[in-house]
């Protein structure tokens, strides 16, 4: 796919649709990110106060040509002292755009952008350990395999692995 078709952007009242979509379908949240059904009217709450981004992370919408396929978020986390941060990130595309290489060119999108505007200098992320498609996409953006993280995620009705990958600033 054309890098050039693949953009992010903040968030409007338009986009609701797709927060809606996948708030209640299963099919549009995908089988690696369907955990329950989720209020909408928290993420509207969020989007009035903030737009959904804040110091401490953030949500943009993935836009393919004139099309929104989905979302990309990032969130601070710690480790040890407030000093020490890193952000996590996570992808959730609407199923008419997974297997087309959106998803890898929103997450390299992404972490540039956080690279350009943040002073991190590790950004993460993690996927179920069955989810193939997803780990392609991270090591195609360039994230490097770490590990797994042990029965971290209810899904399903069991706890599952998830594999853990980062990406540190060049």
């Amino acid at each position: 796919m054309d890098e050039t078709r693949v953009v992010l952007r903040p968030a409007t009242a338009d986009d609701f649709w797709l927060f809606e979509r996948q708030a209640v379908d299963p099919d549009a949240a995908g089988t690696f990110n369907w955990s329950g059904f989720r209020d909408i009217r928290a993420t509207r709450r969020r989007f009035d106060e903030n737009g959904l981004i804040t110091p401490d992370g953030g949500c943009l919408v993935v836009q393919v040509d004139d099309a929104a396929a989905g979302t990309v978020v990032w969130t601070k986390v710690h480790y040890g002292t407030p000093a020490w941060w890193c952000w996590n990130v996570g992808i959730s595309l609407l199923p008419e755009h997974r297997g087309k290489g959106v998803g890898t060119l929103a997450q390299r999108h992404l972490v540039a952008y956080l690279f350009d505007t943040t002073p991190v200098q590790r950004v993460e992320a993690y996927t179920d350990v069955d989810n193939t498609a997803e780990q392609r996409a991270l090591e195609k953006a360039g994230f490097t395999r770490e590990g797994v993280l042990r029965a971290t995620q209810f899904r399903e009705a069991r706890w599952r692995d998830l594999v853990m990958y980062s990406l540190v600033r060049p």
